[in-house]
């Protein structure tokens, strides 16, 4: 196989796992809406074959009210929604399991296709086959997240949640890793450059974690004000819980994710800063302007879910813009280990 071919197959593989990351990102995007809607214990039962046909009749309505009302959600919070209100929140969550079974079909096939026509070279199979694999985890990780409000709650565990979300990004970022690389396959990586960069990627991936806990118990709620929390910036009873505070206070969580967006805001802007002023590459420079503008919008969007009491439009704007600027700091990490030096100029 020629060098023009094999570039001409990872272009054709790059843009089909660019279209899978986009659509990732809307699932990602309407699995936050699902959180914020309280949607996602409308569909009590799994059926990955069967759970494809919606409901076409009111008798099927009725069937699956009546099934809704046997779980903890109606019985502790929604005693006397009416059937229209049932339907509202049931098409939330019915669209995220479709969209994610469309995924699983978008890359399934795709892949198995470019595999028979050998167009995937050696060095990515065992990268798409462990996105495949993971895929597959992400979801038996969503129905157990929703089994933990079937029992004698009424409401996902916030352990749960918070997995599902990590291994939607986990799997999102590694596909926008791999794209990247596939679109610049010219790019010779300086390891010199390489561990400072990519400290940025854990540290934003933290902080999307600590905004998993803070949705899964509702800490947003907790304190609607900045940049105090009530009347202090340290608010009392932090830590009251020991070590369990971390993932179970409400106001332990608030402070956290609070102090974990200044930090990380600090240090995506700093080396933004410095790839603008100091590097010679202008894929760097292109990078870290974008990296910049995406941490402003997600610190603008991050102020005004707080103050806007989690508002369903800004709070969904700040869940995807954490993913923005993960995208963002992907690429910039990329263009910095692959940057170019004055000399080489």
């Amino acid at each position: 196989m020629t060098e023009v071919t094999r570039y001409q197959d990872d272009k054709l593989i790059g843009r089909w796992l660019l279209v899978c990351a986009v659509t990732i990102f809307g699932m990602i995007l309407l699995g936050g809406i699902t959180r914020l809607t309280e949607s996602g214990l409308s569909m009590v039962d799994w059926q990955p074959i069967m759970g494809v046909v919606p409901p076409l009749s009111t008798a099927d309505w009725v069937y699956l009210f009546e099934q809704y009302k046997l779980f903890p959600e109606y019985q502790l919070i929604n005693t006397g929604m009416s059937l229209d209100e049932f339907k509202q929140i049931f098409w939330f969550e019915y669209l995220h399991r479709m969209l994610g079974r469309f995924i699983g079909l978008l890359f399934f096939f795709p892949l198995m296709a470019f595999l028979w026509m050998g167009k995937v070279h050696p060095r990515l199979k065992p990268h798409l086959f462990a996105l495949l694999i993971l895929g597959g985890c992400q979801g038996l990780m969503g129905w157990y997240m929703v089994q933990s409000g079937l029992v004698d709650r009424p409401d996902v565990s916030q352990y749960r949640l918070t997995a599902h979300l990590g291994l939607a990004i986990a799997i999102y970022g590694y596909i926008v890793w791999l794209t990247i690389g596939l679109f610049s396959p010219e790019r010779i990586i300086r390891m010199g450059h390489a561990s400072v960069a990519l400290s940025l990627v854990p540290l934003v991936y933290l902080m999307i974690l600590s905004g998993g806990f803070v949705a899964g118990t509702n800490a947003g709620l907790s304190f609607p004000t900045w940049p105090l929390m009530g009347d202090s910036f340290i608010p009392p009873a932090l830590y009251r819980d020991g070590l369990l505070s971390v993932f179970e206070q409400v106001t332990t969580i608030h402070f956290n994710h609070r102090m974990l967006a200044y930090a990380t805001g600090l240090i995506v802007i700093s080396a933004a800063l410095h790839g603008v002023l100091r590097s010679h590459d202008l894929r760097v420079r292109i990078a870290s302007v974008l990296m910049m503008a995406a941490v402003t919008l997600q610190i603008v969007l991050g102020i005004g879910t707080v103050l806007s009491y989690v508002n369903v439009t800004i709070a969904a704007g700040h869940q995807s813009g954490a993913v923005v600027l993960l995208t963002t700091v992907l690429y910039w990490v990329h263009c910095k280990r692959t940057e170019t030096a004055p000399s080489a100029r």
